[in-house]
């Protein structure tokens, strides 16, 4: 049975934009079932919307207990939480029939702390559907390693351009005539959840390069194949990609003070 949906407590704008997702989800598992995914194991784009990893944001300053922003998205800030979701997600997940729900988070608390990344349902996922074929197994890890070290240089890029915006935006506070409370505080809210958020995907890219190294090593010791010499250089690629752009701090936290 389909999981039922629950919207989210939202502003009226959000709520009418998440009660439009939820008709087009409702209509999607009352056309193909619970079939939500697309090709690649991707959202079907017809329930595809531009703020559907707005809580990215949200649960990753809440999980350090602080309030997200009322502020709207710039593009740029949107595109920084979808590209931040394809690392946060853990990768044994991306091909559940239910991971439009979980691209939405609909339903679902926020988390006392982020979700992280579990080395062992990684291994488990793994030997489970390439039982038969070590040779796709190690494929499967190469491939996941491959994928992330793509990912990496692009959302990072996104990063920077936010952060610097981030700080033009404080300096800003500064000059701002009639400058209210409220607006002082947003603004520092938006900064402290676009700065999470690096924090979370660094943390994520750790725990993800932890699961790939935990499943290599096993894979070794079940099947021995020539392959691992592959795996073992697209997964050092990775950790040295995630050493240059996660290194002294990357993501700490800028409080917003009353």
């Amino acid at each position: 049975m389909c999981p039922r949906l629950r919207l989210p407590e939202v502003s009226r704008g959000r709520r009418r934009r998440a009660l439009s997702c939820s008709v087009l989800l409702a209509g999607a598992l009352g056309l193909g079932g619970c079939a939500l995914n697309g090709d690649f194991d991707r959202v079907r784009p017809s329930l595809v919307t531009d703020d559907m990893h707005a809580w990215v944001g949200r649960d990753a300053v809440a999980s350090i207990g602080l309030p997200p922003s009322d502020f709207r998205l710039t593009d740029d800030e949107q595109k920084l939480r979808d590209l931040a979701y394809a690392m946060i997600a853990p990768p044994y997940d991306r091909a559940r029939w239910d991971s439009v729900f979980r691209e939405y988070r609909l339903g679902r608390p926020a988390p006392r702390e982020p979700v992280r990344i579990d080395r062992t349902a990684y291994w488990s996922a793994l030997a489970e559907y390439y039982r038969r074929s070590e040779a796709s197994a190690y494929a499967q890890l190469i491939t996941d390693a491959r994928n992330d070290v793509v990912r990496i240089e692009p959302f990072f890029a996104i990063a920077a351009r936010v952060a610097d915006m981030d700080r033009k935006r404080a300096k800003s506070l500064a000059v701002v005539s009639s400058l209210t409370l409220p607006e002082h505080d947003n603004a520092l809210f938006r900064n402290n959840e676009n700065t999470a958020i690096v924090a979370w995907a660094c943390r994520a890219l750790a725990e993800r390069a932890d699961a790939y190294g935990y499943a290599l090593e096993r894979l070794i010791i079940v099947t021995p194949s020539p392959t691992a010499v592959k795996a073992e250089r697209a997964l050092a690629m990775m950790r040295s990609r995630i050493g240059v752009y996660c290194q002294n701090g990357a993501g700490a936290v800028v409080v917003a003070k009353d």
